[in-house]
């Protein structure tokens, strides 16, 4: 976390500057982002391959842009229509795996008032959720789901397009929210998204990728600017981002959390949505293993003192090994997210994991998981700026090599993964 204080009249331009930017007028990407490949696509392309979601999202936004390496291998589709979004990668390009979770049914009929699950690889939402400074419910409203309704600038509202030059995008939104007491936040929210190349990725996780192995990995920096006249403190309540990630689940699929284990203490909360299941949750020597196959609905999140800035996942059928990497603060409080104003909103957990499953009814919104990562609370006063930095990694081939690399940044084999379970 960064916090900066901004000239009044910067944020000014800025904030022009974003307003005379249409969000669909930046490059087509899919055509040639980057002039440095000339790819032609097919006509059509398997499910679950990039060109098909590729093909897909671009009947649903012209204004798509698409981050290529030099050789198109490496790929990634931003959506500024779609609320900044990146909505999915691959490391082999058109042809190679889609590795963010597209919901493809929530694009047509009319807006939800509750809440549009696009879907998407990283999307960015903002906190909290819940508690006595919800920014999803009405001021002295029940916390429940009738109640619930997400912002439209984070869930169905565009956002402007501020610049685009083939390997980092930028983009921005103006956002006035009044908060569950009753505050009123007036802010402007900033995402750049940069695709990173191999040297890069090999720097920031302390690796050296074998040339048996593909990649792709790209870095979000989501920044909230106070443009009001108020100052955010405890009694007013602040906002935080929020980086929700949704992958395709597998029947061998793994999330991976290591944590500080020193001092022990809880490690994690994990009955947000009831207790998850002792089959479906492992900690030990410092790692917390959670499925990920999309078949039971469960929640967890690592207490701000044992948080460590890198989580991960692997997939023993797709042979993935994915890597997030994000900004903590283990002196810092976090946001509350729970639906409920009983407890310290100030009490919350330091990042979060989700497995998707079936509710009550049978319905369920995927298949999918989630490795998220929040900030601190955004304390700032008029004109000042916090950042949260996000990245995601993808690695898939040489199942060895793989396991260097999960042994290296995640602290265990892909062995020892695979036998969690």
């Amino acid at each position: 976390m960064k916090i900066v204080s901004i000239p009044f009249c910067l944020v000014a331009t800025c904030v022009l500057l974003a307003s005379c930017n249409n969000q669909s007028g930046g490059n087509n990407g899919h055509k040639d982002s980057t002039n440095q490949n000339s790819q032609v696509m097919k006509e059509s392309y398997a499910t679950g391959t990039f060109g098909y979601d590729l093909q897909f999202l671009n009947t649903k936004d012209s204004g798509l842009i698409v981050l290529r390496s030099a050789d198109g291998a490496s790929q990634i589709i931003i959506s500024p229509k779609y609320q900044a979004k990146v909505f999915t990668s691959t490391a082999d390009g058109f042809e190679g795996k889609s590795f963010g979770w597209v919901n493809y049914k929530a694009f047509d009929g009319p807006l939800n008032p509750h809440m549009n699950g696009y879907g998407g690889e990283d999307r960015l939402w903002l906190g909290p959720e819940g508690g006595k400074f919800s920014l999803f419910f009405k001021p002295g409203s029940k916390q429940g789901f009738e109640q619930w309704f997400t912002p439209a600038a984070i869930d169905s509202e565009a956002w402007n397009l501020i610049s685009n030059d083939g390997k980092k995008v930028s983009m921005a939104k103006d956002m006035n929210l009044q908060n569950y007491a009753g505050t009123t936040l007036q802010m402007s929210v900033g995402r750049e998204v940069e695709l990173i190349d191999n040297a890069g990725i090999n720097s920031l996780l302390g690796i050296n990728i074998d040339e048996k192995v593909k990649s792709v990995g790209f870095k979000t920096m989501n920044s909230i600017t106070n443009t009001g006249s108020n100052e955010w403190n405890d009694q007013t309540g602040a906002p935080c981002t929020w980086n929700l990630d949704m992958f395709m689940p597998s029947e061998k699929c793994v999330i991976v959390i290591p944590y500080i284990s020193k001092d022990g203490g809880k490690v994690a909360t994990t009955d947000y949505f009831g207790e998850i299941g002792k089959d479906r949750i492992k900690m030990e020597n410092g790692i917390l293993y959670f499925k990920a196959d999309g078949k039971s609905r469960g929640k967890l999140g690592v207490v701000p003192q044992k948080v460590k800035n890198i989580a991960g996942s692997y997939d023993g059928i797709g042979n993935v090994l994915t890597i997030t990497l994000f900004d903590v603060d283990n002196n810092a409080r976090y946001l509350n997210q729970e639906w409920r104003t009983d407890r310290d909103p100030y009490s919350g957990d330091g990042m979060n994991a989700y497995n998707d499953g079936p509710l009550e009814d049978g319905s369920q919104m995927g298949p999918f998981y989630e490795i998220e990562s929040v900030s601190p609370p955004a304390f700032l006063k008029p004109g000042q700026k916090m950042t949260h930095n996000h990245s995601v990694f993808h690695f898939t081939g040489n199942k060895a090599a793989l396991s260097d690399i999960a042994k290296r940044v995640l602290g265990v084999t892909i062995d020892q993964i695979e036998k969690a379970f």
